[in-house]
This record gives structure tokens, C-alpha cells and sequence, in this order.
């Protein structure tokens, strides 16, 4: 059952100069209708507007905090420590909430279903400007399981929201991929999943190096082996490919629709 002198989410921000991209991410927390968290920014010690942002907002719930860190999971490792809700919701800054109504919603869903170990629902990619470029490349599945990760980080990991209880620290040996493993570590320890079937994260699709896209793979390959099997993840791998191909063709094509009418205004 919910205490309810503690909040019921606890909605962690990492940031590190993200004057740029938190605007989006404050304003989507701040027009909740339900008002059952607590907002946590863990920051990096930026040195340009994110923390003046951050105060300014006006959120009553923000916890603010800015300190020297180790990259973005040590820092979500620091804010897991000082969580005080029943559930977490990592929004990173440029990620927002679907619609001022999700955390109601989410709300509703866990109480109704006799709090779940974790409460998961689909994922929008959206540009700077908040346009919609695609749904995210993988659909979340109705049931999910230990099993469903083989095919790859099936929920985004905004839009995988964890009982705090069944949640541990991130393994800081992987720089681009842990929150795959954390998710992973998450699904062994809890019994009771729960679907929403509704888009409750809008994703800032970014542009990101190849080296390190590249990077992440070859961590998520070796995550993946080792949970589930190193000549079944190579086969898997093969099978991915072509899903792949067509996802970034379909983003690349919905990008360069929105700067042909962005041209012609």
C-alpha cells in the first residue's frame, strides 16, 4: 500500500548544461494532474542556465540537486539513493510525458492492479520542436517477461517504470548500455508486470555518433549474451538487422518531411 505522506513517484531528471533540452521536460512535469511525486534533478555541476531553469520552473515537488559525478548512470545511481517514491520514472532532460493526464493515469494503474513490480506502456520519438518523427522502433509488448528483453530493449527505458523496491544500482562498467542491464536485473526480481496500452513518453530523437551508437551495441551484444546465451544472441542478431534498416528509413524519411514544411513556412 502507497504512503501517502511519501510521494507515490519519484521522476529523476540527470542533467549536465541541458539548458537546451529541459525546458520541454519541466513544463511536461509541471502541467501533471496528478501531483502525487516529487521531481528529482540530479545535476552535474552545469555551468550554464539548467540549474536557473530548473528553480525557476516553479515546480513544487523539484528536488535540486548539483554535484561532481561519474557519467549519467552514477548520477541516477545518486539520485536512487535520495528517492523517497514507490515508483521510478527516469525522464531524461528533452523527454516529456505524452500528455498532462499519464501520471494520473499511471497512478490509477497501479493502484487498480495491486501495485506491479513494474508499469510499462509505448514511446513516441519527437524532434526538438516536439513534432512526432515515429513510434519508437520497438513496440512494447502486452506481457512482458524475463524472456521478452532477447529481442532487445523491448520498452524504452523512460517508459519502464519500477516498483523502487526491486530497484538496484546501475552496474557502472557499462557506459552506454546499463540501463538495458538495469532493466534486466529489474524483470528477474518482479512478478507482476503491468501494460498500459497507451503512448506515455514522448522520446528527443537525437542525433548520436556513430562510434558511440556503435559502442552501445557492442555492450547491449555482450549484456545480452551473457543473460541469455551467446550463439542464440548472435542468431537473434541476424534476424534484427533488417528491422533495423527499415526503422531508420522510416525516421529519415518522417525527419526530412518536417524539414520540407518547417522550409516552406
Amino acid at each position: 500500500m502507497h504512503d501517502y505522506m511519501s510521494p507515490l513517484f519519484s521522476i529523476i531528471t540527470v542533467t549536465y548544461n541541458a539548458a537546451s533540452t529541459l525546458p520541454a521536460t519541466l513544463a511536461s512535469v509541471k502541467e501533471q494532474t496528478c501531483d502525487l511525486f516529487e521531481h528529482i534533478i540530479m545535476d552535474g555541476v552545469s555551468t550554464d542556465r539548467t540549474l536557473k531553469l530548473a528553480i525557476d520552473a516553479g515546480i513544487p515537488q523539484a528536488r535540486i540537486f548539483s554535484s561532481p559525478d561519474k557519467g549519467i548512470y552514477d548520477a541516477m545511481n545518486k539520485a536512487m539513493e535520495v528517492a523517497k517514491g514507490d515508483y521510478l520514472i527516469f525522464l531524461n532532460a528533452g523527454d516529456a510525458f505524452h500528455s498532462p493526464d499519464t501520471l494520473s493515469l499511471l497512478a490509477k494503474e497501479i493502484i487498480d492492479n495491486d501495485y506491479p513490480g513494474i508499469i510499462y506502456g509505448q514511446t513516441n520519438l519527437v524532434d526538438s520542436d516536439r513534432h512526432f518523427i515515429a513510434p519508437r522502433h520497438l513496440t512494447a509488448p502486452e506481457t512482458l517477461t524475463l524472456e521478452s528483453f532477447k529481442s532487445g530493449m523491448l520498452v524504452c527505458h523512460q517508459a519502464f517504470i519500477v516498483n523502487n523496491k526491486l530497484a538496484q544500482p546501475y552496474d557502472l562498467r557499462f557506459r552506454y548500455s546499463a540501463d538495458y542491464e538495469w532493466c534486466i536485473r529489474c524483470l528477474q526480481r518482479s512478478r507482476h508486470n503491468r501494460y498500459v496500452p497507451e503512448v506515455i513518453i514522448d522520446y528527443l530523437h537525437e542525433g548520436t555518433t556513430t562510434a558511440n551508437r556503435r559502442k552501445s551495441l557492442i555492450e547491449r551484444f555482450k549484456i545480452m549474451s551473457y543473460y541469455y546465451g551467446f550463439l542464440p544472441t548472435a542468431a537473434r542478431h541476424l534476424a534484427f538487422l533488417p528491422r533495423f534498416l527499415k526503422q531508420r528509413r522510416l525516421e529519415r524519411k518522417n525527419l526530412k518531411e518536417i524539414e520540407s514544411q518547417n522550409n516552406t513556412i
